[in-house]
């Protein structure tokens, strides 16, 4: 219990007469008298009022969160005394999780329920806990705050944001895929697979002439191919130390695992395999080929808990497990985040290894920071040499990635929040020109 406002006034006041009793007798019996007289109601009014325990409380939410994602929730609650009750609730989110829209503050009479409802963000990946919520109302006459912190655990499972994968099979499905930045490329002719005669385009090659279909119907008629299927696609997230820096308050190892299920989402929908390996200085995690789109959920189950180490990368091992687990073609996908050429020098060394039967795809997160100091016009000396300092970091990159791209090795060059889209357009397009 809390003392009120009121009840806090109401003793101040009646402990004047105390202050004066060495002058008066009279007054000050009367302000014992008073306090006593104060002291019963307050003991009265805790006993006249309802416990915490007549009000009955039951949180909903998902026990499969997305990180960095609005996820809905509510508390159910129900007042089983017999007075009317004005009850403020808040939500304990867990270490992991911050709530939104509480605390709230409902009116109950005798018998009656409500609910509120609120949002809670989860801020990292990994398993957690909501572990209470906290109750809290006023006595029948005013003069406590009477509160509760009632145990109610709720386990949580944090993923990354699978509520893109939703967003995606929605656009999908109504062709507004442009609107979250997808384009469906495609390039009939380039597979292998047959899908379709149809009426010769200018610009069809003459090998896709369909020699008997055209003296058949006494016109050029072309064939259409779909893109390949069932390719090998490996997907290799860095989890190094690197990747705990953030942009726009999501860790870059959270948008890299996020990019990781969309791309597989996609990739498994297309017909391909896809595996995933996650790494820091060891073998975070494996996990083997998954195909259909039901394998999203293998995919998500092995790597919702991975935190990122801190220790550094180490490019070299990660390549040689992955030749003891992947000795056929596939399309590599390394998505890591650099601080300078050095480090882009030895994913090189490690990507242009000849005897790897890959198509090497490097993913670099944008350093948003170091190329908004490079872009600022300095003001002072101090300013300069930083900008400087930025510039040159950037050159020394871009120095490296165009050796990178000139021995063979595919790059893609994106600022965190673009990840996703920019990822998945670069597999249509290698998807599309039959580079797999």
């Amino acid at each position: 219990m809390i003392p009120s406002r009121r009840l806090v006034i109401l003793a101040a006041v009646l402990l004047l007469p105390l202050l004066v009793s060495p002058l008066n007798r009279t007054v000050a019996d009367l302000g014992l008298l008073l306090n006593a007289a104060l002291a019963a109601v307050a003991l009265l009014d805790l006993l006249i009022s309802p416990s915490p325990d007549t009000v009955e409380l039951h949180r909903e939410i998902s026990e499969v969160l997305s990180v960095a994602a609005a996820n809905p929730a509510k508390i159910a609650i129900q007042n089983r005394s017999s007075f009317s009750l004005t009850i403020t609730v808040h939500d304990d989110p867990g270490p992991l999780c911050e709530v939104d829209r509480l605390p709230q503050t409902v009116q109950l009479a005798p018998g009656k329920q409500a609910e509120i409802h609120y949002v809670v963000t989860p801020l990292r990946r990994g398993a957690s806990e909501m572990p209470e919520v906290y109750l809290r109302f006023r006595s029948r006459l005013g003069l406590w705050t009477i509160q509760q912190i009632r145990p109610l655990k709720t386990p949580l499972r944090i993923y990354p944001d699978i509520r893109a994968v939703y967003r995606y099979e929605l656009m999908a499905r109504q062709n507004r895929l442009s609107e979250i930045g997808v384009r469906m490329v495609r390039m009939p002719g380039q597979g292998r697979e047959f899908e379709r005669l149809r009426e010769y385009r200018h610009g069809d090659e003459i090998r896709q002439v369909d020699w008997k279909a055209t003296s058949r119907q006494r016109q050029l008629i072309s064939r259409e191919f779909n893109v390949e299927r069932n390719q090998n696609i490996v997907i290799m997230v860095d989890c190094g130390r690197f990747m705990r820096n953030e942009a726009h308050g999501v860790s870059l190892l959270d948008r890299a695992l996020n990019s990781a299920i969309m791309l597989s989402y996609i990739a498994l929908g297309q017909g391909d395999n896809v595996s995933l390996l996650a790494f820091s200085g060891k073998i975070e995690r494996f996990v083997r080929p998954v195909r259909g789109k039901p394998g999203i959920q293998q995919i998500l189950r092995s790597t919702y808990d991975i935190q990122a180490s801190t220790t550094v990368s180490d490019y070299s091992l990660a390549l040689e497990y992955l030749t003891t687990v992947q000795r056929k073609r596939a399309l590599v996908v390394l998505i890591t985040f650099v601080t300078d050429e050095l480090q882009l020098r030895v994913i090189g060394d490690s990507l242009r290894l000849r005897s790897l039967p890959y198509l090497p795809l490097c993913v670099l997160l944008q350093d948003s920071g170091l190329r908004s100091l490079a872009d600022r016009i300095p003001e002072s000396d101090l300013d300069a040499f930083h900008t400087s300092a930025a510039a040159q970091i950037l050159a020394g990159q871009a120095h490296q990635a165009a050796l990178l791209r000139e021995s063979g090795v595919m790059l893609l060059d994106t600022p965190p929040e673009l990840l996703s889209e920019r990822l998945i357009n670069e597999y249509l397009s290698i998807k599309a020109r039959n580079l797999m």
